[in-house]
């Protein structure tokens, strides 16, 4: 089957119709499938628009057309979705799942992370998984029966498992809500997450290359480094000869994209059909991924994330304003433990202990958004870097 055909319903992928349900029971949508329904909450969620001013690699303010979180989730629900037609599994859940995989992510991109995982050390650390579980089943608050966007058990299943089944230690939101809602976490999840999973490495691959590109931090050519870019960039330039560097890189990307959709749909299918899943079920409980680059493909994949780790996440100007961020929220924590009235009213009210605190402390900044953590910042500090 061709690439963007979509195929028939199949039997292993997740039947809206027969989805395990809600923690709090709802009547069904008259217009709606459950899975659909899930996908339309998380595109109205507050924590969804948060992610339009939320880092992806460079800081809002850096320029209008680099990659936001709102931006980068886009990008993989749009690839996500052409995986799923092809393989046919439920398009609604498979974004859902692509569109939801980021909501947990604090400001400045995983410099924040950093950030407010060494601040929580003490106290269970952060894992933005487990934020994004506690969005979609707590924080948000909009409905008048609940608290979060209660949603379907496969679209939990998916946010916590797209990765693969959590052993050892779980983060603390993730065990918390599993004792009353079972996610199954030892096995796999569906493959409707396993495709969103995918879609995301293909679409920070593509567009951090592009995004490099603009930013001047290297040129296509350096990207020879990479033999598979290499072929690519030759293949273009015998077809184009005489092409502006902007419209080569451009090309680019979209050879990569293509590339890498064929590539993973087709090792889909040669695993399942080696396998022969006949349900959900069977593939939750099979011992490896079903959705995965093929050996020599994954191995081209490293090899571009080793080269955008060396000359753009590692770049000084990027190490610059990543070092400024991390002490923002460093600051920001430290103030708020210091002086619980610098938070919102009420948001501390009930604590009960440090460990409480500090969690709702966290939380707060988990929240933010990069030009909200700098406005705060203005307002607690003498003195806030430029991120620059």
């Amino acid at each position: 089957m061709s690439v963007g055909m979509a195929a028939p319903r199949a039997p292993f992928s997740c039947d809206p119709d027969r989805s395990r349900g809600r923690l709090f029971a709802e009547p069904p949508s008259r217009t709606r499938s459950p899975f659909r329904r899930d996908c339309d909450r998380v595109i109205h969620s507050t924590a969804f628009r948060r992610l339009k001013h939320k880092t992806q690699v460079f800081v809002f303010h850096e320029g209008d057309h680099y990659r936001t979180r709102l931006t980068h989730s886009l990008e993989v629900a749009q690839i996500a979705r052409a995986l799923a037609r092809q393989l046919g599994l439920d398009e609604d859940l498979t974004e859902t799942l692509a569109l939801a995989h980021d909501l947990g992510h604090p400001p400045f991109g995983h410099a924040g992370e950093r950030a407010l995982n060494r601040c929580m050390a003490d106290h269970g650390g952060f894992d933005h998984n487990a934020q994004t579980l506690r969005i979609v089943t707590s924080f948000e608050q909009r409905y008048p029966d609940f608290d979060g966007l209660n949603l379907t058990w496969e679209s939990l299943e998916g946010i916590v498992k797209h990765n693969g089944p959590l052993q050892g230690t779980i983060p603390a939101g993730i065990a918390e809500f599993n004792a009353g809602f079972d996610l199954e976490l030892w096995s796999y999840a569906s493959l409707e997450a396993q495709v969103a999973a995918l879609a995301d490495d293909i679409a920070y691959d593509a567009h951090d290359i592009d995004d490099g590109l603009r930013a001047g931090l290297f040129v296509v050519d350096d990207l020879k480094e990479v033999p598979l870019l290499a072929a690519m960039i030759e293949e273009i330039d015998r077809h184009y000869p005489a092409l502006d560097a902007i419209r080569r890189g451009a090309e680019l990307v979209r050879e990569l994209i293509s590339y890498l959709i064929a590539a993973v749909a087709a090792e889909a299918e040669r695993r399942i059909t080696q396998v022969k899943p006949v349900s959900p079920h069977d593939v939750r409980r099979h011992t490896t991924a079903l959705v995965a680059f093929p050996t020599d493909v994954a191995e081209h994949e490293a090899t571009i994330k080793a080269f955008l780790w060396q000359r753009m996440y590692r770049h000084e100007r990027v190490m610059r304003v990543m070092r400024d961020a991390e002490r923002i929220v460093e600051d920001l924590f430290g103030r708020y433990q210091q002086d619980g009235a610098t938070l919102p009213a009420g948001w501390l009210d009930g604590c009960d202990g440090e460990g409480d605190r500090a969690r709702r402390i966290g939380h707060f900044i988990a929240g933010m958004t990069d030009r909200f953590a700098l406005t705060e910042h203005h307002r607690l500090f003498d003195s806030t870097p430029d991120l620059r």
